[in-house]
């Protein structure tokens, strides 16, 4: 069996009641997306084609697609090393079914973070000069906002106990502060940012209303954010290898 709808649904359930889940993937972002852009007075400024309101909630919807991904794969990933796979054998469902159902609900709660997160800018003022912007963005949030499901599952294989997940998750709050994506960075610090691991994805993000324009005046190309994506895809996939490698030395 390759999907066990009775499974994923569990598995959603489980997640909506885990106190962790809901507040690092659903509730901080939009927290943070209502005291950065809504509640504070340059909301209405003009950022690109849109507001600065726009800005922010891209922004908090990419970090919060980040952490969904990260935490819950590595969730898995250290499920899988407390013996869940024997518990598996004696079910009809796969090794690859069980990876699907869990990857599935990461995804999940990912779109779920960002739903709520443009929910949220829609009602207070977020603003775009085009509807495709809203799109375009949630779009690439989504689609590359997989890649940190890569960082999760190697958090989860490469360190031991329920402190992986917490890792994982934190780590991109640490990851999103020196990134650029809390708040403008500029001089040395944005030189820094730009070899952070959120640097790339959250410009991205960001591309459908500033085109890569900076609050600096200064303008990211966009083969530079590419390749930031494409170095770190390469450093999660090199953990995820080293991870697993480690795990079945332990074993």
């Amino acid at each position: 069996m390759l999907l066990s709808p009775t499974m994923l649904r569990i598995e959603a359930i489980r997640q909506l009641r885990n106190p962790y889940t809901l507040a690092f993937t659903l509730a901080m972002p939009v927290a943070m997306y209502l005291l950065f852009g809504a509640s504070m007075g340059y909301g209405k400024l003009s950022v690109g084609h849109g507001n600065a309101s726009f800005y922010v909630m891209v922004s908090m919807a990419a970090y919060g697609t980040a952490v969904a991904m990260s935490s819950l794969t590595s969730l898995a990933a250290t499920e899988a090393k407390q013996g869940w796979g024997r518990q598996l054998a004696m079910s009809p469902l796969t090794a690859t079914g069980y990876a699907q159902t869990k990857l599935l609900t990461a995804v999940a709660y990912a779109a779920l973070s960002l739903v709520a997160v443009f929910v949220a800018g829609m009602l207070t003022g977020a603003e775009a000069d085009a509807v495709w912007r809203w799109f375009a963005a949630a779009g690439i949030i989504l689609g590359l906002g997989l890649i940190y499901g890569l960082w999760g599952l190697g958090v989860g294989l490469f360190f031991s106990g329920d402190s992986a997940t917490a890792l994982a998750s934190i780590s991109m709050t640490f990851f999103a502060f020196f990134g650029n994506v809390f708040m403008p960075l500029e001089g040395v610090m944005l030189d820094i940012a730009r070899f952070t691991p959120l640097y790339g994805f959250v410009a991205l993000s960001r591309w459908p209303l500033t085109e890569g324009r900076l609050t600096t005046g200064q303008t990211d190309e966009v083969w530079m954010l590419v390749l930031n994506v494409v170095v770190w895809v390469v450093l999660f996939a090199a953990l995820v290898v080293a991870g697993a490698r480690r795990s079945r030395a332990r074993q």
